[in-house]
């Protein structure tokens, strides 16, 4: 940890990180009565599938933006084996309020038979882009 760390709580839920000595001012935290910006990742088989599900949750407004990292190795277990195939990554900015309906509609379209899907809450982030996440998915 780094050094101007030491000597806050110990529990890391109870300090929030604009509290912190040298904490980055471009970085703001979303008020906590705000729709959470998610950052949520889904890895597809190919390009194919990979554009066709980002170009969907864009136009029906479940995701604000989906970038692509092509040709990621992805080593797991299936079927009792394990494996590593070459994915594409998506990287999906949603909120909240819209995950279940992305979910829904991003496990219509894919091929998988089990889809990776995790979302990780934005606990900080450029202010204007976190408003602009929030304006593209709205209803």
């Amino acid at each position: 940890m780094p050094t101007r760390f030491k000597g806050h709580c110990q529990n890391r839920d109870t300090i929030r990180p604009e509290q912190v000595s040298g904490y980055p001012p471009a970085m703001t935290m979303p008020p906590i009565a705000a729709d959470r910006v998610l950052l949520c990742c889904c890895a597809c088989p190919d390009h194919a599938s990979a554009r066709t599900i980002a170009e969907t949750l864009v136009g029906e407004r479940l995701a604000a933006c989906i970038n692509h990292l092509p040709d990621i190795s992805s080593t797991y277990r299936w079927q009792g084996a394990v494996t590593t195939e070459q994915e594409q990554l998506l990287l999906i900015k949603t909120t909240s309020s819209r995950f279940e309906a992305l979910k829904t509609r991003l496990l219509q379209l894919h091929p998988y038979e089990v889809p990776e899907l995790v979302a990780v809450p934005i606990e900080a982030g450029h202010a204007a882009y976190l408003a602009w996440v929030r304006a593209n998915v709205a209803d």
